[in-house]
């Protein structure tokens, strides 16, 4: 039988209408299990305070966790579950960065305004850096063997090797989270006390002005999908997802999401998004397409935990508790489905 124009254009109204309902359920509206699942919870006794960010070695043996509020730094033997070693007598340590052609630690203390550069598998101190007001975010490029330290009003650009500060960019306020391209020159800079993404050219050392949050205030966690062009920011007045695109600077779509935002991560395997929210979640973000985002689940954690770390190689997201009256602080381990 040979289909009429008339039974043709049914097919095509169907068709259409499936697509946009596809649209309009929860996405994925087939799932048979939520998309992270907490798979063990690694405690740190005798660690008091806010926790601050975490990195992982290259073979993904060893965690380092930022205890900021007990001036140390925890090291996380992943394989036995267990903390193996601390780092003391540093000051509020906020940012750390694994080293992983020198072997070697780097760690951005808040309090001192310094960096402290460990080496070895044993960590032993090696040498440091002064001068770094508010010590921050850390951020390590491979490829040019720089360490990259949000402080102050700047970013510092450091070697490693020979623990020197080799440029500096100034910025119109103190850093929070920032982003450097791996394809391109560009480090995109979140900047709350003005409000705004700042543009950081490597290569030119200029500075532009960025991009605008519009009404949106304390822009701290940022993630960066770099193939699509889209760049992700948390915003925690009011709590969202901003998504904004590189190429032309101007955002493209948001969400909202719980409160106290600190951490953000974008799963290019599994076009996601995890923020880490210290009211007490981890929510979950599906993309649609690049400028879409649908929320398919919000899994509890606790309150004050908001910061962690997405190791795409482990397919795992560790969350770090603080301790809470007589409850031990803990790294918690969540696998990602």
């Amino acid at each position: 039988m040979i289909p009429t124009p008339a039974l043709r254009r049914f097919g095509r109204t169907l068709v259409c209408a499936g697509a946009l309902a596809s649209r309009l359920l929860p996405f994925p509206a087939f799932a048979q299990s939520p998309p992270i699942a907490l798979t063990q919870a690694i405690p740190l006794p005798e660690v008091h305070g806010r926790i601050d960010h975490l990195d992982i070695d290259s073979d993904g043996a060893r965690l380092f966790v930022a205890a900021l509020g007990n001036d140390s730094v925890e090291v996380i033997d992943l394989r036995a579950g267990k903390r193996s070693a601390r780092l003391e007598h540093l000051r509020e340590p906020q940012g750390v960065a694994y080293l992983p052609d020198l072997n070697g630690l780097l760690i951005a203390n808040g309090g001192s305004g310094r960096v402290d550069i460990f080496s070895g598998l044993a960590l032993t101190f090696a040498a440091h850096i002064d001068g770094l007001e508010d010590a921050d975010n850390v951020r390590y490029d491979l490829s040019s063997r720089r360490a990259y330290v949000g402080y102050g009003n700047a970013l510092a650009v450091i070697d490693p090797a020979s623990a020197r500060i080799v440029r500096r960019f100034t910025l119109q306020g103190h850093p929070e989270s920032f982003q450097l391209e791996t394809t391109g020159t560009r480090i995109f800079v979140n900047v709350p006390g003005v409000a705004r993404i700042v543009v950081v050219d490597r290569d030119t050392a200029s500075v532009s002005t960025g991009w605008s949050l519009g009404a949106m205030r304390a822009n701290y966690p940022m993630a960066l999908d770099e193939p699509d062009h889209r760049l992700f920011v948390g915003t925690r007045r009011p709590a969202a997802l901003l998504v904004y695109d590189t190429e032309t600077g101007k955002r493209v779509g948001r969400s909202p999401i719980a409160g106290d935002v600190d951490d953000l991560f974008y799963d290019g395997e599994r076009k996601r998004i995890y923020a880490i929210c210290g009211q007490g979640s981890i929510d979950v973000l599906q993309e649609i397409d690049p400028d879409h985002y649908r929320s398919i689940d919000e899994v509890p954690t606790a309150p004050g935990a908001r910061t962690g770390l997405f190791a795409a190689t482990r397919g795992a997201l560790y969350v770090a508790v603080p301790a809470r009256g007589t409850s031990v602080a803990e790294i918690r381990v969540y696998a990602v489905r």
